[in-house]
Parts: structure tokens; C-alpha cells; sequence
């Protein structure tokens, strides 16, 4: 059972999802999962694994059901994480815990920055951060390219090209940008041309996202226990090379986790991975 509630603020209404007990019956402090760009409805096999306790899950500004009223369509880490803390002040149980996925990981990074009082545990799970690269500057260069098909070409052409970007292994060298076009197909994509130029991964729209500036020094300082999580299957792709080096940037080494970046899934997007496992890893992690 969830209940499903809205918070209005001037800018966008957030809606977000309590899962499980109320948070005054849960044995744990209240467990958030946020994503970027995922929305809630990402977190459903993975919630599932935690129905003793208080589980929260939302839709950033912008996405899925929380329409934004300030006319703006970029996605600022900082902004989102403003969001999350007003949601958490909603529950009103004090300090929660935090599993972020991909940019929603970093608006948990964010979040912990502003507020270090909000979150006692944070697993931080392949936050996409550029700067964290040894070879940041060619991982630029392989966004730009992706931003620069989606725009010439389309979605199916956008999201093959991002696929291939987010499956090279290895730095990105002269071997990957001679590769040549991707055929969308192969990754089971369409080949024409709906119009649209709105996605929010293949857009400048999530660009603060991938390239968010982390605050070591604030970080280090709260009180919070930062765990910067890794997948077992995707330590060599970007999404995981960016966990190592972010994690590395905090001094620490990166948490293993079961299967690859979308790890807890299961069959929300027909990709799913080790949800059970991946469950009882975070669960192991925040108990630890």
C-alpha cells in the first residue's frame, strides 16, 4: 500500500509516494529513493524489499506527475535537492535515509551538502559525474556527440548513440569516437524521427547533472555516512568509472553492488537486473 501526496511550493508541485508504515510505526528512520531522470515508478521492485519499514519515493520537478510552474526546463541539482529536503521536512521524522540512482544520486550528494542534517546514510549509486574521470574532457566530448545526433536525428538515433556511449568500456579514446554511426536497431530503438527535442538525457537540459561540482570539503565535514555504490557488472562503463572517481575523490573505495546501473530494476523497463540481491545488499549497507 502507498499513499500519495503533494506538496505545493511556488515554483512546482512534488509528488511523492509513502510506502509501508507511517513513518512514527517504522521500526528505521524513513528510507527515500530518488532517481534523475527515473521517476517513482522506477523504485517498485526495489520498495518491495523494504515493506517493513517507511519507504518514499518521488517524481523530480518536471518529470512524471511534478509538473513545474517557473518555466524552466533544466535539471540543477541543487533546485532538486531543495525539493527533497522540503519532502522530508513533510515527514516529519527527522533524519531519513537515502538510495540515489544515477543523477538522483547526485541530487543526494547535493542534498547532503545543504543540508547535512537531513540524512544519516546516503548509498550514492553511480552518480554520472564527469569531473570524477581521468579522462573527463573526452567523456565531454562523448556527451556533446550524443546531444549532437539526438538534435540532427532524433530520439531513435539520440539513444542508440547514448547507449553506445554508456556501454564503451574503458576510457574513452581515439578507437571510440572513430566508431561509426549507430544503427538504432540494434538496441531495438526506432529509426525515424518523431520531432521531439525534449529528453531529458539526451538534451543540454541535464547537463548540470553530469557536470555538478562536488563539494568535498562540506561532504567530508557532515555528519552523514556517504556510501558511493558501484555495480558489479558496469565498474568499466562510464556510469561506474564515474562512481570510482567520485568515490576516490572522497576517499573511499566503492561499494559493490549486485549487477549493472539499473541493478534494482525489475521488469519496470523491460531491463531489469538483481532486485533481491541488489535489496539485500542496501539493506546490509544501511544496517551496517
Amino acid at each position: 500500500m502507498a499513499t500519495t501526496h503533494t506538496l505545493e511550493t511556488p515554483e512546482a508541485d512534488i509528488v511523492y509516494d509513502v510506502h509501508g508504515p507511517a513513518p512514527a510505526e517504522s521500526p528505521r528512520p524513513p528510507l527515500l529513493m530518488i532517481g534523475q531522470p527515473m521517476t517513482a515508478e522506477g523504485f517498485g521492485s526495489l520498495a518491495s524489499h523494504f515493506a517493513d519499514r517507511t519507504v518514499v519515493t518521488y517524481d523530480p520537478r518536471g518529470l512524471g506527475r511534478s509538473a513545474r510552474k517557473d518555466g524552466r526546463d533544466d535539471h540543477v541539482p541543487a533546485v532538486q535537492a531543495e525539493d527533497v529536503h522540503a519532502v522530508i521536512r513533510a515527514l516529519g521524522a527527522g533524519a531519513v535515509e537515502v538510495f540515489g540512482s544515477s543523477g538522483g544520486a547526485v541530487t543526494a550528494l547535493a542534498l547532503v551538502t545543504a543540508h547535512p542534517g537531513d540524512v544519516r546514510t546516503l548509498v550514492a549509486h553511480e552518480p554520472p559525474l564527469v569531473r570524477s574521470l581521468p579522462d573527463a574532457a573526452a567523456a565531454e566530448r562523448a556527451g556533446q556527440a550524443v546531444r549532437d545526433v539526438y538534435q540532427a536525428k532524433g530520439f531513435g538515433a539520440g539513444m542508440a548513440a547514448f547507449s553506445a556511449m554508456t556501454s564503451w568500456p574503458g576510457e574513452f579514446t581515439d578507437a571510440y569516437f572513430a566508431l561509426p554511426p549507430v544503427d538504432p536497431a540494434q538496441f531495438g530503438l526506432p529509426s525515424g524521427d518523431d520531432g521531439r527535442r525534449d529528453d531529458p538525457l539526451l538534451t543540454d537540459r541535464s547537463l548540470p547533472v553530469t557536470t555538478y561540482r562536488l563539494d568535498v570539503e562540506a561532504l567530508a565535514a557532515a555528519p552523514t555516512r556517504v556510501v558511493i555504490a558501484v555495480g558489479e557488472e558496469s565498474r568499466e562503463v562510464f556510469t561506474g568509472r564515474a562512481a570510482v572517481g567520485t568515490a576516490g575523490l572522497l576517499g573511499q573505495e566503492a561499494t559493490v553492488f549486485p549487477s549493472h546501473h539499473g541493478g534494482f530494476l525489475g521488469g519496470e523497463f523491460g531491463y531489469a537486473g538483481r532486485p533481491e540481491s541488489f535489496a539485500e545488499k542496501l539493506r546490509e549497507v544501511l544496517e551496517g
